[in-house]
């Protein structure tokens, strides 16, 4: 029986690659052999347009406090 990807999407403010942006950003869970980011990501210019392109009903996870000061939020 093979697993089914499990996605996580992050949304950053100010990421190194693209200052001054919001991006949210498509990392694999399971399986863990592709666990990562992935080449699927949107750049946006507020944390509201960002949000416009998750994909419907993901639940969003907020931040942990030992998150990288970019992370806005996680939504699995």
């Amino acid at each position: 029986m093979t697993a089914a990807a499990l996605s996580i999407w992050t949304i950053t403010r100010n990421p190194s690659d693209h200052p001054g942006k919001h991006v949210a950003r498509r990392h694999l869970v399971m399986p863990v052999d592709q666990a990562g980011p992935t080449d699927d990501h949107f750049i946006a210019d507020t944390l509201d347009q960002a949000r416009a392109c998750l994909p419907r009903g993901l639940i969003n996870l907020g931040r942990n406090e030992a998150d990288d000061p970019v992370i806005v939020e996680s939504w699995i």
